[in-house]
């Protein structure tokens, strides 16, 4: 096995643990919510708890750039591991609603490193053709987000809430001491090495970066929505009673398993064909689907969850190959930052909008009807979004920029 391959797959096993990480709360809400229990007893307050972990995942992703250039991408990484291993952990212990939600947002801080660092590493480490590499990235980091709701239920359901935090953090910090084992990658030699990044035209790029960022703020609302609710939905409309949680984890988790076949044949088709002949489909797709989600009962709803889930989880592939095929190497790392701080805009809303409008109005209908509200902003984006071939044959961009 080659040092690039090497650092593919534990890069991929960092963008897992990260999706983990953040979605475990989601779940074990559901058994941590009790009468007399510490945390009180209805949903969205002890939702609302997980606000400050995803404004730290969104706020502390804009520094990492700056942070790669001095410390290194490797020591971040293993900071990562370490860092969000141990935050979970510390969750596991939480004694009451305070240390709750400083454990958790300690988890979104270290939970920050991971997409500017390691996607722009992923990126230069797969070459002239990063479709396949972006797509099995998105596999493991979707597998992350279907495994949390399943997990965290067993271990809920079999030694407690405390078990659902302390075990992924473990493992997590296992991770990092395999990672720090292994040599430096040099991902700006691997670039070096690899087909010149052609010069295309500036209007081009800016239209694409403007969409990139709209998108950020939209889709990181409606992705961190939709995975925070997929358990509570799945209970509400097909397994209501406290004893089938364990239930409710398997129904969330093949939902989410459907976002992993989306993203792997996304990232399959990335490479022969332009990007948007894909993000356009997807996005029709998706807002009637997300529509349709908020009235169907039974397992309707697990078919359209399934759906909602490719459209979502496949945009993510799209969005992070729009960077790797219209921004430069030298500037990705400072354009990944950049996004995933405009995405907290989104992403740090998801949770007390969840929780708000859940216990305002008992169900999950206005939710989901505002994310497919949402998801129009979205198509808007897939239209104005360039369609060229120069994206498959970057060779013509020579010509195109001499016009």
């Amino acid at each position: 096995m080659d040092a690039a391959t090497r650092q593919i797959r534990l890069i991929n096993a960092a963008h897992y643990f990260t999706h983990y990480c953040l979605l475990i709360l989601p779940t074990a809400v559901l058994a941590m919510a009790q009468p007399g229990g510490m945390f009180g007893e209805s949903y969205g307050p002890i939702l609302a708890l997980a606000t400050g972990m995803f404004v730290c995942y969104g706020l502390f992703s804009l520094p990492q750039g700056w942070l790669a250039v001095r410390l290194g991408r490797k020591a971040l990484l293993v900071a990562f591991f370490m860092g969000a291993g141990l935050s979970m952990v510390a969750t596991g212990f939480a004694s009451g609603p305070l240390t709750l939600m400083l454990a958790l947002s300690a988890t979104g801080l270290f939970a920050a490193i991971y997409h500017p660092i390691g996607t722009a590493m992923l990126v230069e480490a797969a070459g002239d053709k990063p479709g396949r590499s972006i797509g099995v990235n998105g596999v493991f980091g979707n597998i992350g987000v279907a495994s949390a709701p399943v997990a965290t239920a067993f271990l809920c359901q079999t030694f407690g809430w405390q078990a659902a935090f302390i075990v992924p953090g473990v493992l997590c910090m296992l991770g990092g001491v395999l990672y720090a084992r292994e040599p430096a990658f040099d991902a700006h030699g691997a670039a070096a090495r690899a087909r010149a990044f052609p010069d295309i035209p500036k209007f081009l790029v800016k239209r694409a970066l403007i969409v990139l960022m709209v998108i950020a703020v939209v889709s990181g609302f409606v992705f961190n929505a939709f995975t925070i609710l997929i358990p509570k939905l799945m209970q509400e409309r097909l397994a209501e009673s406290p004893d089938l949680l364990p239930l409710v984890g398997v129904l969330a988790f093949a939902a989410t398993l459907c976002g992993a076949v989306a993203q792997f044949s996304v990232g399959r088709m990335i490479d022969r064909t332009t990007l948007k002949r894909i993000f356009l489909p997807l996005t029709i797709v998706l807002v009637p689907t997300m529509l349709m989600l908020a009235f169907v009962q039974g397992f309707a709803a697990l078919a359209l969850a399934g759906l909602t889930a490719a459209c979502v989880f496949g945009q993510v592939t799209l969005s992070e190959t729009m960077a790797a095929r219209y921004i430069s190497p030298a500037l990705r790392t400072k354009i990944y930052s950049i996004r995933f701080f405009v995405g907290f805009l989104g992403a740090a809303a998801a949770a007390p909008v969840v929780g708000y409008l859940h216990t305002s109005t008992g169900s999950l209908a206005v939710v989901l009807m505002v994310l497919a509200g949402a998801s129009v902003v979205t198509l808007l984006c897939a239209v104005f979004f360039p369609d060229r071939r120069e994206e498959l044959q970057p060779e013509l961009w020579a010509a195109v920029a001499a016009e």
